[in-house]
């Protein structure tokens, strides 16, 4: 049984972004990144999409939600800045198959709390743009997780 957790596909650079920052869209290589997430994980059945409200997340589920016909849902613990350790208890609630969108201040917090509490972590640790987490959980505990890395184009 698993969950993804999503690093969200390549955005514009934050200090050449005006307006506020959880409006700031991906670019043309994060939204081919989020197409290439969502043709890797669509084919393992997901169960519910959950995304931070920030835009750049949003848009990297939209192809999943897109292939899979499920609703991308905001939800406020995927967001930046946000309490991790509330973010892992939720995740405990979650469904096999969930896919969520975070951030990169978000994800590390996350991945480091879940091995604190027993998670084995294999291969390299990715938290870069467009990478994904598999995280495998048995009996309500995380037991495994391991990092896609994220997709690049020549």
């Amino acid at each position: 049984m698993s969950l993804f957790l999503v690093r969200h596909a390549k955005a514009g650079k934050r200090s050449q972004w005006d307006d506020d920052d959880s409006l700031r869209p991906l670019v043309a290589e994060g939204i081919r990144q989020a197409e290439v997430i969502a043709n890797s994980i669509a084919p393992l059945q997901p169960t519910a999409l959950f995304s931070s409200p920030f835009v750049r997340c949003m848009q990297t589920l939209e192809p999943l939600s897109k292939t899979t016909g499920l609703h991308v849902a905001p939800h406020d613990l995927l967001a930046e800045g946000v309490d991790f350790i509330r973010t892992v208890e939720w995740m405990h609630t979650l469904a096999d198959g969930a896919v969520m969108c975070s951030h990169g201040d978000v994800i590390p917090e996350v991945i480091d709390a879940l091995e604190r509490r027993g998670m084995e972590v294999s291969g390299f640790r990715e938290s870069r743009k467009g990478s994904v987490w598999v995280l495998n959980h048995l009996d309500g505990e995380f037991v495994g997780g391991h990092a896609w890395p994220p997709p690049r184009f020549e």
